[in-house]
């Protein structure tokens, strides 16, 4: 028997595990030999990514939201809902198997909290009333879809005068008509001047990323779309998946024609599966129309088709290189630096990775030309950026702004209320204060790939950090000393001085922690985890001095029973 490609493993297992709810043994050996894979290597796959089950997970299998938005708005007493609704302890499942009740990382729905996935189907803004409701409904027969919130994306800004570049008018097919007027090297030379650069948070420029592909010996071509944004707090690419999944399609049609490539793969992360009748239908609908598929009659019969591989839950996967390992049924787990994903990357082939966003503004740029986006924004920062803005404001959601706006500008546009903190692309970018509302966003000063967390000034700085810790504690892949030894101390530290347990040291362990953390790990994960921490510590110095403890030669918390317990009861038992 023929043995299976291991690209096909993840979309195979997730046959098997949406057919049982979990992966059983039987599955494991089967899988095994459908690929001529051992069971080790499958059971190491299957144990990297959070949404793969080994044991039955529940009928409905519910997995709320524990990111610092959800936190701050309801999260425990949604929880305890859920917990007391169906019978299950958060991380099991009932004693009926009917409801299976996990945590979970950001859910990219933090316009919307507390927010949870049934069945990968979205509920927003819970309630403990709500909850109630929908477990009593599920338990009547319902099913998750048919009660499942529809989301209704919020444009709150965007542009004037026609100055917007996302968000306008988008006619299906109009781009292709130009296109095919243009030489490849053309559209590059055309991204390139455009002075467009990657809208994830690496800000590396487009063109050139394309012209490096287009000229890597290689006889098979790949376009990758990266829609796994992971960062707490990020929701744009999911808006543009939503509303405009054309326009993604036809930014990757664009970028395919350009290097010379004919498959392309739109990785999208599981939490957003719920979006995948969506994307299907479209591009459905473009095969239909001859815009995709084994010829293109407006591009002279170039071939171009593209797929859609579901993710399985892993932050660390939104790293381009841990997204190919992915992509090629592995665990997603970061390449070495050594060559770029432009000369090695799916397969070993030459190919493009971009965001979402970046698809979309490269398509744009293509339909109103490089001079209309290099005229916005401000010098090195052209075109517009989209951001999800989230947290205590009165106006979440999307925001399409041009380069150069001020925080303060932002803050007032999207009502913030009382803002001391404001969380910059996330956990692993940029901590401000209010004090620094003069600031601009622009990649000379504040480079934000995304995601706005306004943090008013009744909420706890120590709280957000431990949540963020844990975060990356929790996401880190393991494969490198630093970032699996380091984090887990920054977490513990941070631990010790909410109980009022560390001292002035412990603050310095904190920053050289910060410093290793940084400077020695593999991957952009471990290289900017520590980023908040370090922040705060440098711009709210004496928050952390009134945290510490004068001495530490008496622990008023110190449990020696509970110290021992683990000793004592391994003593007993042999004795």
């Amino acid at each position: 028997m023929k043995t299976k490609a291991r690209s096909e493993l993840l979309n195979h297992l997730w046959e098997l595990h949406t057919a049982r709810g979990y992966l059983s043994d039987e599955d494991v050996a089967r899988t095994s030999a459908a690929f001529g894979l051992s069971a080790v290597d499958v059971e190491g796959v299957i144990s990297f990514y959070h949404f793969f089950h080994r044991r039955p997970a529940g009928t409905f299998t519910i997995y709320l939201n524990n990111s610092i938005l959800s936190r701050f708005n309801g999260f425990e007493k949604v929880k305890a809902a859920f917990e007391k609704e169906t019978g299950a302890k958060a991380g099991g499942v009932s004693s009926s198997g009917m409801f299976g009740l996990f945590e979970t990382s950001c859910i990219g729905l933090s316009d919307r909290e507390p927010a949870a996935l049934i069945n990968f189907q979205p509920f927003t803004r819970l309630t403990p009333g709500k909850v109630r409701s929908l477990i009593r409904s599920l338990k009547a027969g319902s099913t998750p879809a048919a009660l499942a919130d529809t989301i209704e994306e919020r444009i709150q800004y965007k542009p004037e005068a026609g100055k917007a570049i996302l968000f306008r008018k988008f006619v299906p097919g109009k781009v292709l008509t130009r296109l095919k007027a243009l030489p490849p090297d053309q559209v590059i030379s055309m991204i390139k001047d455009s002075g467009l650069t990657g809208r994830g948070g690496a800000f590396f420029p487009t063109g050139l990323k394309r012209e490096l592909c287009k000229n890597a010996e290689g006889s098979t071509k790949y376009i990758v779309c990266n829609a796994d944004e992971g960062e707490p707090g990020t929701f744009k690419d999911r808006a543009l998946l939503n509303l405009l999944p054309g326009l993604v399609i036809e930014g990757m049609l664009i970028a395919g024609y350009a290097v010379g490539a004919q498959e392309g793969i739109i990785y999208l992360r599981a939490e957003y599966c719920w979006l995948l009748p969506k994307l299907h239908q479209a591009l459905i609908c473009y095969r239909k129309k001859g815009y995709l598929g084994r010829h293109i009659p407006a591009l002279g019969n170039y071939r171009f088709d593209i797929r859609v591989q579901l993710g399985a839950g892993a932050y660390i996967c939104g790293e381009e290189t841990a997204l190919l390992e992915s992509m090629e049924g592995k665990r997603g787990e970061p390449r070495p630096k050594t060559v770029f994903p432009t000369d090695k990357g799916f397969l070993g082939m030459p190919t493009v990775v971009n965001n979402v966003e970046t698809f979309c503004a490269a398509a744009r740029i293509v339909e109103l030309g490089a001079e209309k986006f290099r005229s916005l924004g401000v010098p090195g920062s052209a075109g517009t950026k989209l951001l999800s803005v989230a947290g205590d404001c009165k106006y979440p959601g999307l925001y399409e702004i041009e380069w150069g706006m001020k925080v303060s500008e932002l803050l007032d546009r999207c009502g913030a209320e009382n803002p001391k903190y404001i969380q910059m692309s996330g956990p692993s970018g940029e901590l401000i204060s209010i004090d620094e509302k003069d600031r601009t966003l622009s990649c000379d000063d504040i480079r934000c790939g995304g995601s706005v967390m306004v943090f008013n000034a009744n909420r706890d700085l120590f709280t957000i950090l431990h949540n963020f810790s844990a975060f990356f504690t929790h996401e880190s892949c393991g494969l490198c000393t630093p970032c699996r030894a380091g984090n887990p101390q920054l977490l513990h530290l941070l631990e010790k001085l909410q109980k009022g347990q560390a001292t002035t040291d412990d603050v310095s362990k904190m920053q050289q922690w910060a410093e290793t953390i940084k400077h020695t790990s593999r991957c952009g994960l471990g290289q900017t985890a520590p980023n908040s921490l370090e922040q705060a510590i440098q711009k709210f110095p004496q928050l952390f001095r009134d945290k510490v403890t004068k001495s530490d030669l008496f622990n008023p918390a110190f449990d020696l029973a509970k110290a021992t317990h683990t000793y004592n009861q391994l003593t007993h038992e042999s004795a």
